[in-house]
């Protein structure tokens, strides 16, 4: 059976307290779902050879796509303040991810509304998105008769530990909507995969 993964990186954090900043305001997590196939066999090597284009990137020192970076063309993406050269970039990583076979799934929480509208019991913000979009992961693997399982960017210390506790209770526990059991028969593991950003996952 072909196995996917979803890939998961967040936006924010769960300080609910910071709700009231407009630049704390919202929780984020995204996940893309990929076959591990396809990421072996076609679309890693197909993104290294943009890389090695446009930034010279070499497997002992791999370039890593951050966007902060890039956007201010910082290191070797000062090559991108070049006009002509840039447009050429953008337009070649546009059609690859318009071609690239993969799904997207994100989950937005508004922290200020939460708060508003539990007073008394909140749902930790964490939980609550990792819960979400697990449960939109499990009915891409149901539908399509697939197992998986799920990384995560790091963040380091207590958020990552906050979300690998999240994971397993959801993996043993289910969630308010989905019992346990559908979570095991789709999931390959109750351990949550996290890699820093340094591990140049694709």
């Amino acid at each position: 059976m072909e196995k996917y993964r979803i890939y998961i990186d967040e936006t924010g954090n769960s300080d609910l307290k910071s709700s009231d900043n407009p630049n704390h305001r919202f929780l984020s997590l995204t996940g893309i779902i990929i076959s591990l196939k396809y990421v072996a066999e076609y679309l890693h090597d197909d993104f290294e050879r943009i890389k090695k284009i446009y930034f010279g990137s070499h497997p002992d020192e791999p370039v890593i796509f951050h966007r902060k970076e890039m956007i201010n063309y910082k290191g070797v993406f000062g090559i991108l303040k070049d006009d002509n050269l840039r447009k050429k970039f953008d337009k070649i990583l546009l059609e690859k991810l318009e071609d690239w076979e993969y799904k997207v799934i994100s989950v937005l929480l508004d922290k200020k509304e939460h708060n508003q509208t539990y007073k008394v019991w909140k749902y930790d913000p964490y939980h609550y998105c990792l819960a979400v979009l697990l449960e939109r992961y499990l009915f891409f693997l149901e539908e399509k008769k697939l197992v998986g399982d799920v990384m995560i960017e790091s963040r380091g210390g207590q958020e990552d530990l906050r979300l690998k506790d999240s994971f397993e209770r959801i993996y043993e526990k289910g969630t308010e909507y989905f019992e346990a059991k559908r979570f095991q028969q789709c999931l390959t593991s109750k351990r949550l995969q996290v890699k820093p950003k340094s591990k140049n996952i694709t």
